[in-house]
């Protein structure tokens, strides 16, 4: 048989409050009413926690094992915190035995199971799912904004029984299986003995009642799938990895409970001369050596088109002059960055005779 402390994932050291946060965890993920839960798992979870959370049973544990409750007697462990005056407070059936967990009520520790009802399993409508979704856009789009339209598949409300479940003209009656409560009870045998688990009702899904007659086109699930399409804004300035949220853009919730949301993750496509750095844009020109040392004008490209930019005489390659606001906007709309401009001076590859002269002659000058 497992180690108690195996099973709940801790190390023979660890505190009380470890040891607790650890059940909690696990007991939330097994539990027989969740999805993907495993009632056998529950159970030797809560055997191993009732152990190990009780300083006596837990140092009787730590000297003998799981060997040590044949010394006390055909009742098994000697539980101190136990009571045989029925079943305790919460609503909780335990074979009449009542569970003393050091202060904290049982309501407390599964009122996330069953919504913290005195036991009671309580319908809780699932909100619906968030959807995710990815876009691409050219940086030009990037800096003006654009629109896209979405085609989604997805659970939408019926909209022929507006997400109730039931058929249109039916009435509601009191559910035969949990007769309107919205739980049932099903008792199983464990170390302790007797264990009463309350669960949701499957039959009408902890609501208490039934449809006479299910919705013939979702049949009774209040939702269906749907292709939707959505027309997205994207903002300008958005930055590659951005994320827009769409509320209520998602899966349709149960029965009435509030839809997802949309989430769109916005990539945005390098560009072959501009780089984006915060909210300025970066780009290079190359010009001329006699640009360069005499100074001129020269047409520079931006992100709104061509424009002149004047080179001072004696400009060095690798200089950088910055256009003001041709940068990409703040996307809450706060100004709006600048284009820094990087000059790569081109030196010819090829002289004529008459260029070599000059050049040495403006060589002879500089020395």
């Amino acid at each position: 048989m497992a180690d108690y402390y195996d099973t709940l994932g801790v190390s023979k050291g660890s505190s009380d409050d470890e040891i607790k946060k650890a059940y909690r965890k696990l007991a939330h993920k097994y539990h027989p009413d969740k999805a993907g839960g495993d009632e056998k798992k529950f159970k030797e979870i809560n055997e191993a926690y009732q152990v190990l959370s009780d300083k006596s049973k837990r140092e009787q544990y730590d000297r003998f094992g799981r060997t040590f409750e044949g010394g006390q007697g055909a009742g098994g462990f000697d539980f101190g915190g136990f009571s045989a005056k029925g079943g305790p407070a919460s609503g909780w059936d335990f074979g009449n035995v009542n569970f003393n967990f050091g202060g904290e009520d049982m309501e407390d520790i599964f009122s996330s199971f069953f919504g913290g009802g005195r036991g009671r399993a309580q319908a809780r409508k699932r909100r619906g799912q968030d959807i995710q979704v990815d876009v691409e856009i050219d940086f030009m789009e990037m800096v003006r904004g654009t629109e896209r339209e979405i085609n989604l598949r997805k659970n939408t409300a019926c909209d022929r029984c507006q997400g109730s479940g039931g058929e249109p003209g039916s009435t509601q009656k009191t559910c035969p299986v949990c007769h309107g409560s919205g739980h049932v009870q099903k008792t199983s045998r464990s170390f302790f003995g007797s264990f009463s688990q309350v669960t949701t009702c499957p039959e009408c899904q902890g609501e208490g009642k039934i449809w006479d007659k299910k919705c013939s086109k979702c049949k009774g699930a209040g939702r269906t799938q749907e292709s939707q399409n959505i027309k997205i804004k994207i903002p300008a300035g958005i930055e590659n990895g951005g994320i827009i949220s769409v509320s209520g853009a998602g899966e349709a919730g149960e029965k009435g409970a509030s839809a997802g949301d949309l989430y769109i993750n916005v990539h945005v496509r390098p560009h072959s001369k501009f780089s984006r750095h915060g909210l300025d844009i970066h780009s290079e020109e190359n010009i001329s050596f006699a640009i360069a040392a005499l100074g001129g004008e020269v047409k520079i490209e931006t992100v709104e088109g061509l424009l002149i930019l004047k080179i001072p005489a004696g400009t060095q390659s690798g200089e950088i002059f910055r256009i003001k606001e041709k940068g990409v906007p703040d996307v809450h709309g706060r100004g709006r960055g600048n284009q820094m401009v990087k000059i790569i001076v081109r030196i010819p590859r090829k002289l004529s005779r008459e260029q070599k002269r000059l050049i040495e002659e403006l060589g002879e000058t500089e020395k």
